[in-house]
């Protein structure tokens, strides 16, 4: 078993920048790929980005290319998200999630990943 917590979360103008944590534990050495996922009340849990755990390779979601960044320390089985020139329609909560293995995909989809985070709640006013 794998367990995640992040923080990190806030109230943000639009325009500024947070930064997300994703604490991994248990056995991390299982574990293939990381990402982030949002989720606001009413809509599906849709994909931010996704980092490989040995190689670094990242995908990230079309609506936040360019302002988001994963990163990872294997080190210390952490994983960030730097948000940066946030927006209101970023508001919702995120979840940090973490994969045993690839699932024959390239990490878009929420059944590609098999243990989940409680998430925190990121909040951008306009």
């Amino acid at each position: 078993q794998v367990q995640l917590v992040e923080s990190g979360g806030g109230l943000v103008q639009a325009g500024g920048s947070l930064r997300l944590s994703c604490a991994a534990s248990g056995r991390t050495f299982t574990i293939y790929r990381m990402g982030w996922f949002r989720q606001t009340p009413g809509k599906e849990r849709e994909f931010v980005a996704n980092i490989a755990r040995s190689t670094g390779f990242t995908l990230y979601a079309r609506s936040v290319e360019g302002r988001f960044t994963i990163s990872r320390d294997n080190a210390k089985n952490m994983v960030y998200l730097e948000m940066n020139n946030l927006k209101p329609e970023d508001t919702a909560v995120y979840y940090c999630a973490a994969a045993a293995s690839s699932h024959g995909t390239m990490g878009y989809g929420r059944g590609s990943y098999d243990y989940w985070g409680q998430g925190p709640q990121v909040t951008v006013s306009s």
